[in-house]
Protein backbone atom coordinates (compact mmCIF):
# COMPACT_ATOMS: atom_id res chain seq x y z
CA UNK A 1 0.00 0.00 0.00
CA UNK A 2 0.98 3.50 -0.87
CA UNK A 3 -0.90 5.60 1.88
CA UNK A 4 -1.41 7.80 -0.44
CA UNK A 5 -5.58 9.39 -1.31
CA UNK A 6 -7.13 9.23 -4.35
CA UNK A 7 -6.61 13.07 -4.69
CA UNK A 8 -3.02 12.54 -3.99
CA UNK A 9 -2.60 9.48 -6.48
CA UNK A 10 -4.54 12.12 -9.24
CA UNK A 11 -2.22 15.00 -8.29
CA UNK A 12 1.31 12.54 -8.52
CA UNK A 13 0.22 11.40 -11.71
CA UNK A 14 -0.50 14.61 -13.34
CA UNK A 15 2.77 16.05 -12.13
CA UNK A 16 4.91 13.65 -13.27
CA UNK A 17 2.96 13.17 -16.80
CA UNK A 18 4.19 17.31 -16.51
CA UNK A 19 7.51 16.87 -15.82
CA UNK A 20 8.27 14.28 -18.34
CA UNK A 21 6.89 16.43 -21.08
CA UNK A 22 8.83 19.55 -20.28
CA UNK A 23 11.87 18.90 -17.34
CA UNK A 24 11.15 21.36 -15.59
CA UNK A 25 10.16 21.24 -11.99
CA UNK A 26 6.04 21.58 -11.59
CA UNK A 27 4.15 24.26 -9.77
CA UNK A 28 0.29 24.11 -8.29
CA UNK A 29 -1.09 26.62 -10.92
CA UNK A 30 0.57 24.65 -13.94
CA UNK A 31 -1.15 21.72 -12.58
CA UNK A 32 -4.44 23.77 -11.94
CA UNK A 33 -4.66 25.07 -15.10
CA UNK A 34 -3.99 22.26 -17.38
CA UNK A 35 -4.92 18.77 -15.64
CA UNK A 36 -8.64 20.11 -14.29
CA UNK A 37 -7.99 19.04 -11.06
CA UNK A 38 -11.02 20.33 -9.56
CA UNK A 39 -9.47 21.83 -7.00
CA UNK A 40 -7.37 25.43 -6.12
CA UNK A 41 -4.43 25.88 -6.55
CA UNK A 42 -3.24 26.48 -2.62
CA UNK A 43 -4.83 22.55 -2.13
CA UNK A 44 -2.98 21.08 -4.77
CA UNK A 45 0.30 22.73 -2.95
CA UNK A 46 -0.30 21.76 -0.02
CA UNK A 47 -0.82 17.96 -1.06
CA UNK A 48 2.23 18.55 -2.84
CA UNK A 49 4.01 19.49 0.46
CA UNK A 50 2.55 16.11 2.33
CA UNK A 51 3.42 13.91 -0.92
CA UNK A 52 7.47 15.64 -0.45
CA UNK A 53 6.98 14.77 3.32
CA UNK A 54 6.47 11.03 2.23
CA UNK A 55 8.92 10.70 -0.53
CA UNK A 56 7.65 10.95 -3.20
CA UNK A 57 8.17 14.55 -4.70
CA UNK A 58 11.54 16.74 -4.07
CA UNK A 59 11.71 20.32 -4.30
CA UNK A 60 15.34 21.17 -6.45
CA UNK A 61 17.15 24.27 -5.30
CA UNK A 62 14.59 27.31 -4.51
CA UNK A 63 12.32 26.11 -7.38
CA UNK A 64 8.85 26.51 -5.99
CA UNK A 65 8.02 23.61 -8.21
CA UNK A 66 8.36 19.69 -7.40
CA UNK A 67 10.20 16.80 -9.79
CA UNK A 68 9.27 13.47 -8.88
CA UNK A 69 11.51 10.95 -7.09
CA UNK A 70 12.24 7.32 -8.08
CA UNK A 71 10.03 6.29 -5.18
CA UNK A 72 7.01 8.09 -6.88
CA UNK A 73 8.49 7.05 -10.76
CA UNK A 74 8.35 3.82 -9.90
CA UNK A 75 4.68 4.04 -8.62
CA UNK A 76 3.94 5.63 -11.78
CA UNK A 77 5.27 3.00 -13.78
CA UNK A 78 3.84 -0.06 -12.03
CA UNK A 79 0.18 1.71 -11.28
CA UNK A 80 -0.56 4.90 -13.12
CA UNK A 81 1.25 4.72 -16.55
CA UNK A 82 -0.78 4.05 -19.76
CA UNK A 83 1.11 2.00 -21.89
CA UNK A 84 1.38 3.53 -25.50
CA UNK A 85 1.85 0.69 -27.77
CA UNK A 86 3.39 0.74 -31.41
CA UNK A 87 1.56 0.87 -34.09
CA UNK A 88 0.69 -1.73 -36.83
CA UNK A 89 2.20 0.54 -39.23
CA UNK A 90 5.26 0.80 -36.89
CA UNK A 91 5.52 -2.83 -36.24
CA UNK A 92 5.28 -3.65 -39.68
CA UNK A 93 8.37 -1.19 -40.95
CA UNK A 94 10.43 -2.73 -37.98
CA UNK A 95 10.19 -6.01 -39.36
CA UNK A 96 10.77 -5.29 -42.62
CA UNK A 97 13.63 -3.56 -41.75
CA UNK A 98 15.38 -6.45 -39.97
CA UNK A 99 13.67 -9.16 -42.19
CA UNK A 100 16.91 -9.79 -44.17
CA UNK A 101 18.98 -9.98 -40.88
CA UNK A 102 17.40 -13.80 -40.37
CA UNK A 103 20.67 -15.83 -39.89
CA UNK A 104 23.37 -13.51 -39.75
CA UNK A 105 23.05 -12.59 -35.60
CA UNK A 106 25.32 -9.74 -35.53
CA UNK A 107 23.53 -7.53 -38.25
CA UNK A 108 19.77 -8.80 -36.65
CA UNK A 109 21.70 -6.90 -33.14
CA UNK A 110 23.01 -4.35 -35.36
CA UNK A 111 19.42 -3.82 -37.20
CA UNK A 112 17.48 -3.57 -34.20
CA UNK A 113 19.36 -1.56 -31.69
CA UNK A 114 19.61 1.34 -34.74
CA UNK A 115 15.41 0.29 -35.27
CA UNK A 116 15.11 0.85 -31.18
CA UNK A 117 16.96 3.69 -31.02
CA UNK A 118 14.96 5.29 -33.73
CA UNK A 119 11.50 4.53 -32.49
CA UNK A 120 12.51 5.38 -28.74
CA UNK A 121 14.83 8.53 -29.92
CA UNK A 122 16.62 7.68 -27.35
CA UNK A 123 19.72 5.79 -27.37
CA UNK A 124 19.62 2.15 -27.49
CA UNK A 125 22.09 -0.02 -26.00
CA UNK A 126 22.26 -4.18 -26.38
CA UNK A 127 25.07 -6.36 -25.15
CA UNK A 128 25.11 -10.37 -25.17
CA UNK A 129 26.09 -12.13 -21.37
CA UNK A 130 28.59 -14.92 -22.20
CA UNK A 131 31.37 -12.22 -24.85
CA UNK A 132 32.35 -9.08 -24.87
CA UNK A 133 29.80 -8.18 -27.87
CA UNK A 134 27.55 -4.99 -28.02
CA UNK A 135 25.55 -2.86 -30.00
CA UNK A 136 24.42 0.93 -29.39
CA UNK A 137 22.79 3.67 -31.49
CA UNK A 138 21.18 7.02 -31.12
CA UNK A 139 23.48 8.91 -29.97
CA UNK A 140 21.97 12.14 -31.38
CA UNK A 141 19.44 11.75 -29.26
CA UNK A 142 20.61 12.10 -26.31
CA UNK A 143 21.42 15.99 -26.65
CA UNK A 144 17.99 16.29 -27.63
CA UNK A 145 17.33 16.54 -23.52
CA UNK A 146 17.90 19.46 -21.64
CA UNK A 147 19.46 17.17 -18.84
CA UNK A 148 22.39 16.12 -21.13
CA UNK A 149 23.63 19.67 -21.60
CA UNK A 150 26.17 18.26 -18.74
CA UNK A 151 29.21 17.77 -19.85
CA UNK A 152 30.23 15.06 -16.96
CA UNK A 153 27.21 13.44 -17.41
CA UNK A 154 27.96 12.64 -20.90
CA UNK A 155 31.44 11.37 -20.73
CA UNK A 156 30.22 8.81 -18.12
CA UNK A 157 26.96 7.29 -20.03
CA UNK A 158 29.59 7.01 -23.51
CA UNK A 159 32.13 6.18 -21.15
CA UNK A 160 29.79 3.20 -19.90
CA UNK A 161 29.48 2.20 -23.29
CA UNK A 162 33.23 1.45 -23.38
CA UNK A 163 33.72 -0.50 -21.10
CA UNK A 164 31.97 -4.08 -21.14
CA UNK A 165 32.20 -4.76 -17.84
CA UNK A 166 30.43 -1.54 -16.51
CA UNK A 167 28.16 -2.53 -19.57
CA UNK A 168 27.38 -6.34 -17.95
CA UNK A 169 26.91 -5.13 -14.35
CA UNK A 170 24.06 -2.93 -16.08
CA UNK A 171 22.92 -5.50 -17.97
CA UNK A 172 23.30 -9.05 -16.01
CA UNK A 173 24.04 -7.64 -12.40
CA UNK A 174 21.84 -4.94 -11.47
CA UNK A 175 18.70 -6.25 -13.37
CA UNK A 176 18.00 -9.24 -11.83
CA UNK A 177 15.53 -11.24 -14.82
CA UNK A 178 12.94 -11.75 -12.82
CA UNK A 179 10.48 -9.35 -15.01
CA UNK A 180 10.30 -8.88 -19.01
CA UNK A 181 10.88 -5.43 -18.62
CA UNK A 182 13.03 -3.68 -15.56
CA UNK A 183 13.92 -0.27 -15.14
CA UNK A 184 16.99 1.18 -13.32
CA UNK A 185 17.70 5.20 -12.23
CA UNK A 186 20.59 6.27 -12.10
CA UNK A 187 20.52 7.21 -8.25
CA UNK A 188 19.94 3.25 -7.77
CA UNK A 189 23.24 2.71 -9.80
CA UNK A 190 25.30 4.85 -7.30
CA UNK A 191 27.63 5.51 -10.58
CA UNK A 192 28.73 9.05 -10.65
CA UNK A 193 26.71 11.89 -12.62
CA UNK A 194 24.55 9.05 -13.31
CA UNK A 195 21.33 10.87 -11.02
CA UNK A 196 19.51 12.17 -13.84
CA UNK A 197 19.72 8.80 -16.12
CA UNK A 198 16.46 6.24 -16.84
CA UNK A 199 17.26 3.00 -17.89
CA UNK A 200 14.67 0.68 -19.31
CA UNK A 201 16.76 -2.84 -20.21
CA UNK A 202 14.76 -6.43 -21.18
CA UNK A 203 16.40 -9.82 -21.51
CA UNK A 204 16.34 -12.09 -24.01
CA UNK A 205 17.36 -15.89 -25.13
CA UNK A 206 17.98 -16.33 -28.88
CA UNK A 207 19.80 -19.53 -30.82
CA UNK A 208 21.21 -20.64 -27.37
CA UNK A 209 22.35 -17.34 -26.59
CA UNK A 210 21.70 -14.72 -23.73
CA UNK A 211 21.80 -11.40 -23.89
CA UNK A 212 19.52 -8.13 -23.17
CA UNK A 213 18.79 -4.74 -25.04
CA UNK A 214 17.44 -1.22 -23.75
CA UNK A 215 17.10 2.37 -23.87
CA UNK A 216 19.22 4.97 -21.76
CA UNK A 217 18.01 8.26 -21.14
CA UNK A 218 16.58 11.03 -18.92
CA UNK A 219 15.02 9.76 -15.33
CA UNK A 220 11.99 11.38 -17.28
CA UNK A 221 12.19 8.50 -20.18
CA UNK A 222 8.40 8.47 -21.42
CA UNK A 223 8.00 5.42 -19.98
CA UNK A 224 4.74 4.57 -21.27
CA UNK A 225 5.64 4.42 -24.46
CA UNK A 226 9.23 2.84 -24.28
CA UNK A 227 8.22 0.02 -22.14
CA UNK A 228 6.45 -1.19 -25.03
CA UNK A 229 8.77 -0.83 -27.35
CA UNK A 230 11.78 -2.42 -25.41
CA UNK A 231 9.48 -5.33 -24.59
CA UNK A 232 8.45 -5.65 -28.52
CA UNK A 233 11.99 -5.63 -30.09
CA UNK A 234 12.68 -7.87 -27.20
CA UNK A 235 10.38 -10.24 -28.63
CA UNK A 236 11.24 -9.66 -31.97
CA UNK A 237 15.44 -10.74 -31.65
CA UNK A 238 13.69 -13.90 -29.98
CA UNK A 239 11.66 -14.52 -32.91
CA UNK A 240 14.36 -13.88 -35.25
CA UNK A 241 17.38 -15.01 -33.91
CA UNK A 242 16.51 -18.29 -32.99
CA UNK A 243 17.43 -21.20 -35.35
Amino acid sequence: MTGLTARQTQILKALIDEYIETAEPIGSVSLEKKYNLGISPATIRSEMVDLTKMGYLRQPHTSAGRIPSPQAMKFYIDQLMEEKQMSLTEEVKTKEKVRNSKGDFNKLMDEATEALAQSTNALAVAMMDDDENSWSSGYAHFFDNPEFMNFHLCQSVFGLLEESRRMHELFFERTTGLSLIEVLFGEELGWPYFEPIGVVASRFSAGGRNGAIGVIGPFRLNYGAVIPTVRYFRNLIEEMGAK
